[in-house]
């Protein structure tokens, strides 16, 4: 009788691991190795949560490549954004990670170089044809000399990663225009957001001739710009002043975040 029952007990034990074996299915795989590029947008300044790691690139575990990389487990994740950057700093400091097998890689860039600080310092303190003027030249920087920069940057990209499927992801829009709050005149805040406009177009149209993903997040911060009354943006911040005009922590999690998940 003894017998007979350890029989039936091994038996319902082995029955039990092949179903268990048999309605598991495959161990789900890994994201893709995932590496984060770009300037202070991709970085995460006004996002808060700082590596303190980082030093003065103000990388922000609240950033949105943070956000990809907790919510999928890439197989290796490396994030060298840094505050400050230009496209020949993306390629002179931030490519070490790329190689064959990294799958994914998000990058803003060219906004410094195209005067984006600049601008925003003589629009706040300047008058409104100061702003214009200021403007109209980064416009003519983006449109005429950009465009072989953010080329180099690609082919960089591409050259070290062939692999990779790359997402540019670009910048929101300031202000929400035609209503009225306190700070810049409604002259100020439509050249601003123009430039952003001829920015993202610009580097929607580079990204499109080298095969890369443009995520355009002007959607996303649709109604969330300054002086929405929801803002996803910081405007002028005293202390630390390097947080002013860009995204906070919503912005990334709910701006940049939504944008880069749907086009990775």
């Amino acid at each position: 009788m003894r017998l007979t029952k350890s029989f039936a007990a091994i038996g319902t034990a082995i029955l039990a691991i092949g179903l268990s074996l048999g309605l598991s299915g495959p161990a789900q795989a890994a994201a893709p190795a995932y590496v984060a590029l770009g300037d202070s947008y991709s970085a995460g300044n006004g996002a808060g949560n700082y590596d303190s790691s980082s030093g003065d690139c103000h990388r922000s575990f609240s950033a949105y490549p943070y956000l990809w990389k907790n919510a999928h487990s890439p197989s290796s994740f490396s994030d060298t954004a840094c505050s400050g950057a230009v496209t020949t700093d993306v390629i002179n400091n931030q490519l070490g990670p790329l190689n064959s097998s990294t799958g994914l890689v998000s990058i803003t860039i060219g906004g410094n170089d195209a005067g984006f600080s600049d601008v925003m310092t003589t629009c706040v303190t300047g008058s409104d044809s100061d702003c214009v003027n200021r403007v109209n030249t980064a416009e003519n920087y983006v449109r005429n000399t950009l465009p072989a920069k953010l080329d180099a940057v690609y082919n960089a990209i591409h050259a070290k990663a062939p692999n990779a499927h790359v997402v540019v992801l670009g910048y929101p829009d300031m202000y929400t225009l035609n209503v009225f709050c306190i700070g810049l005149d409604s002259t100020k805040h439509a050249k601003i957001d123009e430039a952003a406009d001829v920015l993202d177009t610009t580097t929607a149209a580079r990204a499109a001739a080298h095969g890369f993903t443009f995520g355009d997040v002007r959607s996303t911060f649709k109604g969330h710009e300054l002086c929405s009354g929801d803002d996803y943006l910081h405007s002028l911040v005293v202390s630390p002043s390097w947080e002013s005009y860009h995204p906070t922590a919503t912005g990334h999690s709910a701006g940049y975040y939504p944008v880069l998940n749907a086009d990775a």
